[in-house]
């Protein structure tokens, strides 16, 4: 038997001494904007590593502690040609090397911004690389594209203070050299054409406007002017610009303001280019209460030779019960009478919301000229006449007329059963100058109906009518009581007149559509509908919306504009109007001031 000895330790004898491996280090780095293939790199002269993407790489050969290394490019990417060089490529091994970097050939990507007044606008190229734009001129972006790479510059956030749109032309293609050549170009189709500001101009402008037949805009102010109690304003084109005169101040006659104070109506025009509409307060019926203290009236400016306007006092409200405060405005007959509402008196008491302490709930009235200029008002119709207001009360907007001489309107509160969200109504003449009024249909429930219309109305040629309200029927993620409603009522030749929902206002993502309009509607030549919301939209200051039809009687709407309630206005409460060309007026509160707007839409 063989056997083996081991010599113990401290031994003069031979042993076996155990060598431990080499220390090694391997090496690597990261590539990036590689978009060709063939790219290959090399280590000390060797150690080839073929790379086929971005990211981390590892040469397989490691290199012994502290010797070198020098990792340079063998071959360059092709499909498409790049060229790639080395950074931290070479170095003492004394550790793991992981901090070569092989970038490839890149270009920048830029171009100009023209037309921006909002802000922010907040570029992305290929869905990333955020960079935000808040004056023109050039621009560039932070990250490179790789040489053959494609860029793709898209607008993703577009500016909102004041509100713009902005669009990219040339914005995608192959970076084969640095891109200048990207064009962003903002524009509004929101022109503000007056900003109220101080006395002597108007504020707080809550009116439609009207236009004549020279392309001139008048309209009222609720406050301001020279005595603080409201405007008649005309807005007069040339050039692209538009020129404010204030043609009549209230409150000039006496100390209860017998001229009239606070408009809270638009105007209409006669042919003779006359106006006519109504003041909230003043009239010869003032008590000792105030300087402005007074039941409202209806008046008439009239244009002079000299460019001057004369005012003249058609009918002072509150002798009586001929009716107080008239928020709405007019509408005239063929014969030349008119015909308004007032929001309280008369003598209807007959329901707890409208008792006889409060001096009535409302009245339609018609004024008729006579002899000598004078006119004769009378009372056609005094709401809250039927048991709990089944009749409807608080009217606050404009009457229209059909061609058959009957007046259509609403009363914000009312209605069966009670208490009910307010009623359509109409009004029809009948025998010995007796008014017959009808409810066309009383707003329901407002968790699955509109409830209180503060706008008026607009027919169509089959006789069908169509408003708004203000609140009513909820939709998911909307207000308890909803947001308000669009609505069309079908002209049916007996009983009721069932209503259709064209849209509920808050039914888009973050109620872009808009919320609570107390506007009335416009129509266009096409039969599409116009009109504003006072809160939400985009930027949450209210919208002017379109509401298209489509088939099977369905309703698509859009906003046309979000308010942002800085210079460009906000909230508007009127309505808007159309000229031939299919421009789009209106006011609204905010502007340069803080005072109020009057705006244009352009399609």
């Amino acid at each position: 038997m063989t056997s083996l000895a081991l010599l113990g330790c401290g031994g003069s004898g031979g042993g076996i001494t155990i060598t431990p491996p080499p220390v090694t280090y391997t090496i690597g780095g990261a590539v990036s904007f590689l978009l060709g293939t063939g790219l290959v790199l090399q280590d000390n002269g060797g150690n080839n590593l073929s790379i086929s993407e971005n990211g981390l790489f590892t040469f397989n050969a490691s290199v012994l502690s502290g010797g070198t290394y020098s990792v340079t490019v063998l071959t360059q990417p092709s499909s498409p040609a790049q060229t790639c060089v080395v950074a931290n490529g070479s170095g003492p091994a004394n550790t793991y090397i992981s901090n070569v970097q092989v970038v490839c050939s890149t270009y920048t990507i830029g171009g100009t911004v023209s037309g921006l007044a909002g802000t922010p606008l907040l570029l992305q190229d290929n869905g990333g690389d955020n960079l935000g734009i808040d004056a023109n001129g050039s621009f560039t972006f932070a990250t490179p594209i790789a040489t053959g790479g494609n860029y793709n510059v898209t607008v993703f956030v577009q500016p909102y203070n004041q509100a713009q749109t902005c669009v990219v032309a040339n914005g995608s293609g192959t970076a084969n050299a640095n891109v200048t050549t990207v064009q962003v170009t903002c524009t509004s189709n929101e022109q503000v054409l007056h900003s109220f500001a101080n006395v002597p101009d108007g504020n707080n402008p809550l009116a439609d406007l009207v236009l004549d037949s020279s392309g001139n805009l008048y309209g009222t102010t609720f406050q301001g002017g020279t005595l603080g109690y409201g405007t008649v304003f005309k807005l007069t084109p040339s050039n692209g610009q538009w020129t404010e005169t204030v043609l009549y101040s209230f409150c000039q006659q006496g100390r209860y303001c017998a001229d009239g104070a606070s408009p809270h109506s638009g105007l209409i025009l006669d042919t003779a280019g006359n106006l006519y509409g109504t003041t909230l307060q003043g009239g010869i019926y003032g008590d000792t209460g105030g300087p402005a203290i007074g039941d409202g009236v209806v008046f008439e400016l009239s244009p002079q030779p000299d460019g001057t306007w004369t005012e003249t006092v058609l009918h002072s409200f509150g002798n009586g019960t001929d009716g107080i405060g008239p928020f709405a405005g007019l509408v005239f007959d063929n014969a030349g009478n008119l015909y308004g509402t007032t929001s309280g008196g008369g003598t209807g008491t007959n329901g707890p919301d409208c008792p006889a302490s409060f001096g009535g709930c409302g009245t339609v009235f018609e004024l008729s000229p006579g002899p000598g200029g004078q006119w004769t008002e009378k009372v056609l119709y005094n709401f809250c006449s039927q048991t709990d207001c089944a009749d409807g009360y608080d009217p606050l907007d404009a009457l229209i007329l059909d061609t058959a001489g009957n007046l259509y309107g609403t009363t914000v509160n009312g209605g069966t059963p009670s208490p009910s969200g307010g009623t359509v109504f109409e009004l029809t003449p009948g025998e010995n100058e007796q008014w017959v009024e009808t409810v066309l249909y009383a707003f329901q429930d407002p968790t699955t109906d509109g409830n209180n219309p503060h706008g008026s109305l607009v027919q169509d040629k089959a006789g069908d009518l169509y408003g708004t309200t203000s609140y009513g029927y909820s939709v998911d993620g909307g207000a308890a009581f909803g947001n308000g409603i669009v609505f069309e009522l079908t002209h049916e030749s007996e009983g009721p007149w069932p209503e259709n929902i064209l849209h509920a206002f808050c039914s888009y993502s973050n109620c872009a559509d808009g919320s609570a309009s107390y506007a009335g509607l416009v129509f266009d030549k096409a039969g599409n509908l116009y009109g504003t919301t006072f809160n939400a939209g985009l930027f949450g200051c209210g919208v002017v919306f379109e509401l298209i039809p489509g088939k099977n009687g369905t309703w698509t709407e859009e906003a046309l504009y979000g308010f942002d309630c800085g210079k460009d206005g906000g909230n508007p409460e009127n309505g808007v109007i159309l000229d031939a060309a299919g421009n789009v007026y209106g006011v609204a509160g905010g502007g340069t001031y803080g005072y109020g707007v009057v705006f244009e839409l352009t399609p």
